[in-house]
């Protein structure tokens, strides 16, 4: 199969979906001023996807690398703040980061109908193995 196959799969509006995700989460984490700071949110929530997007070998590699920088970008926040809650954490070595000492936040698992703000909750599935 070619590699670039699942890319023409995945919906433009999936894409832009999780953009829009993607934005929450830099809106919650990172401090912007007036609509010039959140046009930069946008630019910067898009050319991040866009550079997955391009370099995934597959569609679970796409979400894997995209959840995997949101939940360090959340722990960050979380840990600037003060103590975590008690949330379970994973261990990020897996983002090749080379610190295997750090860990990221794991969002509980929810019905797919469920508005928890998991923003993965809100992506089509993976499409079936050929």
């Amino acid at each position: 199969m070619d590699t670039g196959d699942w890319r023409t799969q995945l919906p433009h509006d999936s894409r832009e979906k999780l953009v829009d995700k993607i934005m929450e989460t830099l809106k919650k984490h990172l401090p912007y001023s007036g609509p010039e700071g959140l046009n930069e949110h946008r630019r910067i929530a898009a050319r991040f996807e866009e550079k997955i997007f391009s370099g995934a070998v597959n569609q679970t590699d796409y979400l894997r690398k995209i959840s995997i920088k949101m939940l360090t970008m959340q722990h960050k926040s979380e840990t600037a703040a003060g103590p975590a809650s008690t949330s379970s954490t994973i261990p990020a070595n897996s983002q090749g980061t080379g610190n295997d000492n750090s860990s990221v936040s794991v969002i509980p698992k929810a019905e797919p109908g469920e508005n928890t703000g998991d923003w993965r909750t809100d992506l089509p599935p993976d499409p079936p193995a050929q």
